[in-house]
């Protein structure tokens, strides 16, 4: 039995996305457990305990090989054109249809309708997520506009959530993104996103200072926008 098969037959079996220190887990502990049975069954003291060839080298399998067997896996599928894939996210892997086939996966879920985010929901999940935790008064300086209906209605869907307060006077709320929030975008964290690093350096204004009227904002500010609202869905229909 091949490392390879037993990390597919895992991926398949689960509902939920399966870490790599889970698979990892299960291959060894499983491993062990065949070994214990065969040392258990043997008939007399000292008897030679049969165990099978290919079970010792699954009970020392490390975390890179499983790595290396989903890449293998990825690179399989994708050279033998099946209709899905691995997909990484932020708590761990799963089997997933590929994007070009969402619309015929959705058919299976007809009272379930693909929810658009607005341009300006986009815009304020962008703020968040770059310069997370965030107050309501450092989103509203950097959008021009009151930001508390949109704030609630993202809070609502999953995609935002209270971290705490901020040492502060008025201790205002705190706001960072989900784990919903990565996964409706397709990244397994948030250094994955688009040109985070250097986002989350760029001057943006304070509550303090105002924000300054949308013609007259910095271009990198509207930068700062772009990566997060390009990719309005994840395009992938999960199994």
């Amino acid at each position: 039995m091949e490392l390879i098969s037993i990390v597919e037959a895992l991926l398949f079996a689960t509902q939920e996305p399966l870490g790599v220190p889970q698979m990892c887990a299960a291959v060894k502990d499983t491993a062990k457990d065949i070994v214990d049975a065969a040392t258990e069954n043997a008939q007399l003291p000292g008897e030679a305990v049969q165990i099978p060839e290919w079970v010792t080298p699954l009970a020392a399998t490390t975390e890179e090989q499983v790595r290396a067997i989903l890449d293998e896996l990825i690179a399989r599928y994708a050279a033998e054109k099946h209709a899905f894939t691995l997909v990484e996210r932020a708590n761990g892997w799963r089997i997933a249809a590929r994007g070009e086939y969402a619309e015929w996966c959705r058919a299976l879920y007809p009272g379930k309708k693909v929810h658009r985010l607005s341009q300006p929901a986009l815009e304020t999940l962008a703020i968040v997520a770059y310069r997370q935790p965030i107050t309501k008064a450092g989103i509203e300086a950097v959008r021009g506009v009151s930001v508390d209906a949109m704030v609630q209605q993202l809070i609502d869907r999953g995609l935002m959530k209270i971290e705490g307060r901020a040492d502060l006077p008025g201790r205002p709320l705190l706001y960072g993104t989900t784990e919903a929030f990565l996964d409706h975008f397709g990244v397994r964290s948030l250094d994955d996103m688009p040109n985070a690093s250097e986002l989350r350096r760029v001057k943006l204004p304070t509550a303090e200072e105002g924000a300054p009227a949308a013609s007259e904002q910095p271009q990198e500010q509207q930068l700062s926008l772009a990566p997060v609202t390009q990719p309005e869905e994840l395009a992938v229909a999960e199994s």
